[in-house]
């Protein structure tokens, strides 16, 4: 049929358009941030890319709702400028006409949106998780990048090594700056390399000074040493790195409805269901008014869709902290968007706001 051939085609055009446009911006973003990390040592950077490819594949749910909320607006938005809408609707073809056309080309993109929230979200947290862990629980001399002070794995001390040598066990011109067990040590040594006693990493120094100033008296005693060994820290997760909802299976969620998982797994679904609601709603609200420009109907649309997703956002945070029920809030945050977008086109269907002021108590009056 022409009228769903047409609308799909246009809709394929602005969709891909705005999807590349969207991706572009959040891989710069994306970029600049995985490239912040790398510099203070929180991401190796020889996976920089790999890094922000897992970040923006975590993304892609809320890009590609968002693309293709813009999508179904600016085209209908172009339609009723360009009069099309009209043609269409002299033609018989009424605004609930649409659903169907709109539907069948945004179905693959819902059903995209689900399996990225359910099964790829959590997939990619715990795959940059890994990477993330595997680059910390390297050893404190081969994290250290050269002429750079650098914190250590345990977070306590302070690193600066002049490694000009191939080998990762070894360095030279080191500093470290520690503040444990309330004494603050600066240690410096012409070489040093790492080397294992009873089943521990040790940086074992040579040649060097050592400065230590107890923090409570502020008594400070200086040594020299040939030799010297300092316990490499290694590096322990919080409980809230390990136990961290994001990062586990829907399933998972599922068979421990805790606060937390509540509260994550209202965000996944949320993605779901707000991804067919802003399909409905972008149907519902577009609309050109002449004297407000082209413009007005697409910021408000937008205004909307941030609207609806920091609303997800904040059920997140209530449901974790035990406000709200998990059920009470899905089914009155997205039951309730999905109501009031389904009103609002069945009211612009059959003109209901026209048909109530023919109704009103002015209308028919005597004179």
């Amino acid at each position: 049929m022409l009228f769903d051939s047409s609308l799909r085609k246009e809709l394929g055009r602005s969709f891909g358009a705005t999807l590349v446009v969207l991706v572009t911006i959040v891989m710069t973003v994306m970029l600049i941030r995985t490239l912040g990390q790398a510099s203070i040592g929180r991401v190796n950077p020889s996976e920089v890319l790999l890094v922000m490819g897992f970040t923006v594949l975590g993304h892609l749910p809320t890009i590609l709702t968002l693309s293709l909320f813009i999508a179904i607006t600016a085209t209908l938005t172009r339609m009723y400028a360009a009069s099309e809408m009209v043609v269409w609707f002299a033609s018989g073809q009424g605004l609930l006409t649409f659903l169907r056309p709109v539907l069948r080309f945004a179905w693959p993109v819902l059903l995209a949106v689900a399996v990225l929230a359910l099964l790829v979200w959590p997939w990619s947290n715990q795959q940059i998780r890994e990477l993330r862990d595997r680059y910390q629980a390297r050893g404190d001399i081969e994290r250290v990048a050269p002429g750079r002070f650098i914190e250590s794995a345990g977070g306590q001390r302070v690193f600066f090594i002049d490694k000009d040598t191939a080998d990762a066990q070894t360095g030279n011109n080191i500093f470290i700056a520690a503040t444990e067990r309330g004494k603050e040590t600066v240690t410096s040594a012409q070489t040093g390399r790492l080397d294992t006693i009873n089943g521990e990493r040790f940086i074992i120094l040579e040649h060097g000074h050592r400065l230590e100033t107890d923090l409570k008296t502020g008594e400070t005693r200086i040594s020299q040493f040939e030799e010297y060994a300092n316990r490499v820290s290694q590096r322990m997760d919080g409980p809230a790195a390990a136990d961290a909802p994001s990062m586990k299976p829907t399933l998972t969620l599922l068979r421990e409805p805790t606060p937390r998982h509540m509260g994550e797994l209202s965000w996944r679904l949320g993605l779901a269901l707000a991804a067919l609601n802003c399909v409905i709603f972008a149907l519902a609200a577009t609309r050109v008014n002449p004297r407000v420009g082209r413009s007005a109907g697409l910021v408000f649309a937008l205004f909307a869709f941030v609207t609806y997703y920091n609303l997800i956002t904040f059920g997140e945070s209530w449901i974790g902290r035990e406000r709200v029920g998990f059920v009470p809030y899905v089914v009155l945050l997205h039951g309730g968007i999905f109501l009031l977008a389904m009103g609002w086109l069945m009211a612009r269907q059959y003109d209901w706001l026209s048909r109530w002021r023919l109704r009103g108590p002015h209308a028919g009056g005597t004179t």
